[in-house]
């Protein structure tokens, strides 16, 4: 391809604009798709990561990461992403910050749009990972964005003061409802079954908590309010009752959907929409491999993602020597 990557980007090299078909391309930019771009780059493969609008994945809206090795006192979400990016491009990584919107793995070299621009490479590894899930009420869409969200680091500070509820019953709800005790007056909590389903510490933290109330068997109905949140209308799972819970805010915290869309008619989509992998990171397609939560339906945690990332960048830097489109002497010796 001739035409130029669009400076809109704002991360590609001014003398690397005319490069469109590169060895590796890794579409996502959270934990897998960045470790992958560490190792592509750091084979000298030059990898282009098509990182998306909303770049480096859902860390970006989690808050304190506790987990993560190397962090004895934990780290902020997007702290961590930023400095996985840093050490991607560092290495020769080169990110654009829009979404794909079409790939063809039907043959070789494979073929990327993001737009009207069109990338290709002789390898891919895909890393979407995957979105929050929202209940799916006309009511909890209309006040998106006025009292309703999905993300507490990026929307707790304007809650302060203020009573919240947080559906779901999680450790993403559990985390959401610890960290919104650092600005709400009060957090109520709607689990919809009659348990938690998050780890045992995560549930310990929010039943310890003097600002957390905890409802078992509670749904969303609806949300109500006129420019902002009010009230939620609250329906027992067990009773079918109705009763009115008067707050500011709603925090949706109910689990993740895979971002397969764009490969529905490429790569095989299983239960749940998760990508099927074969072996550790094949898609089923010589040359596309896949890493991190849009097939991860078990652990989906960001170490795993990562070392996800690791293992793909490995596997396609190895098939590349192996089909002659690097030297096999410079396959790196990882």
């Amino acid at each position: 391809m001739t035409a130029t990557v669009p400076p809109a980007t704002g991360t590609l090299d001014a003398d690397r604009r005319d490069t469109r078909h590169r060895k590796v391309a890794i579409i996502g930019s959270g934990p897998a798709g960045l470790t992958a771009a560490i190792y592509a780059a750091r084979a000298n493969l030059e990898p282009i990561v098509i990182a998306g609008n909303v770049p480096m994945g859902q860390l970006m809206i989690t808050s304190d990461v506790e987990n993560y090795p190397g962090f004895p006192k934990g780290i902020q979400g997007p702290e961590l992403m930023q400095q996985f990016r840093e050490q991607a491009e560092r290495f020769g990584a080169t990110l654009v910050e829009r979404d794909a919107t079409k790939v063809d793995f039907s043959q070789r070299p494979f073929r990327i749009w993001v737009g009207d621009d069109e990338y290709r490479a002789d390898a891919v590894i895909v890393a979407t990972g995957a979105s929050a899930l929202w209940l799916g009420l006309p009511s909890e869409e209309a006040f998106r964005g006025r009292g309703v969200s999905a993300c507490a680091t990026c929307d707790g500070f304007f809650f302060r003061g203020r009573d919240v509820a947080v559906v779901g019953g999680g450790d993403t709800a559990l985390e959401e409802a610890t960290f919104l005790t650092r600005f709400a007056n009060k957090i109520t909590m709607l689990v919809r079954r009659d348990a938690f389903r998050g780890s045992k510490i995560m549930q310990d933290r929010a039943m310890r908590d003097p600002k957390i109330e905890i409802l078992f068997n509670k749904q969303v109905a609806e949300v109500k309010g006129e420019k902002t949140v009010n009230a939620l209308t609250v329906r027992d799972t067990a009773s079918g009752e109705t009763s009115e819970l008067a707050v500011q805010g709603m925090f949706v915290a109910i689990g993740y959907k895979p971002n397969t869309d764009l490969f529905a008619d490429q790569l095989t989509v299983g239960s749940g929409g998760y990508l099927e992998i074969v072996g550790e990171t094949g898609s089923g397609i010589e040359g596309v491999f896949v890493a991190g939560d849009v097939h991860d339906d078990h652990y989906r945690q960001a170490v795993t993602a990562a070392g996800d990332g690791c293992k793909a960048a490995i596997d396609a830097e190895r098939w590349l020597a192996s089909v002659g489109e690097i030297e096999t002497s410079t396959a790196t010796n990882w």
